[in-house]
């Protein structure tokens, strides 16, 4: 069983898509940190993540560099955003991800075009969703317990600017599958999210049974 797991940044689809994975006894793979990886790789090269050249010469990152906590911080995933919209990085990450996601017994991927391009034909495909503000609280949550000094505001007008650039790119734009549950987890917890989304899981795979 393949799930796809989709939606914007902070929204909850990684935590659910673990949770599924320990669930159902399948392998997980957070895509976004391929695209983190890119970035901070291109970031390290001194090179341009704007620049589709730069961003694709990043795509030869050495595996270690998907320890690096560094992956996990806004300015990563700010430059994953950025790294993403240039169509060669998309295809050069995407053999790597079509092939986690096409081993035998399944496997859970989240990210942002599972559903529509990594693996169009999974039985489960889930799209979380959660309004600007109560994802910017939770990340600043976040930051703040790393010890990170940064403002609601600016983690907000981060997200909104990433939302923009995910959601209009010409390559595998941040979209909902035709047939993809939306999830929204504005007011949930983080037990309900998780309990929501394997209610659906559990529904969708009893049906294709």
């Amino acid at each position: 069983m393949i799930i796809a797991v989709d939606g914007p940044t902070a929204s909850g689809k990684g935590t659910i898509a673990k949770a599924l994975a320990a669930h159902f006894g399948l392998p997980h793979l957070d895509t976004g940190l391929l695209y983190r990886a890119v970035g901070r790789q291109c970031a390290l090269s001194h090179g341009n993540a704007d620049d589709p050249l730069d961003a694709l010469a990043a795509c030869d990152f050495p595996d270690s560099l998907l320890d690096d906590p560094e992956l996990r911080s806004e300015a990563s995933g700010g430059l994953a955003s950025r790294v993403s919209v240039h169509p060669d990085v998309r295809q050069a990450l995407y053999e790597r991800q079509r092939k986690f996601a096409l081993q035998p017994g399944g496997a859970v991927l989240d990210g942002r075009d599972i559903g529509t391009v990594i693996a169009p034909e999974a039985a489960v495909k889930l799209f979380v969703v959660a309004s600007v503000p109560a994802r910017a609280e939770r990340r600043f949550r976040e930051m703040q317990a790393q010890g990170r000094a940064v403002s609601l505001a600016e983690i907000a007008a981060d997200l909104e600017a990433r939302d923009q650039r995910d959601r209009t790119r010409a390559e595998a734009p941040l979209i909902a599958a035709s047939d993809a549950v939306l999830l929204d987890t504005s007011d949930l917890g983080r037990d309900e999210a998780i309990a929501a989304a394997i209610r659906i899981a559990a529904a969708r795979q009893t049906s294709k049974d």
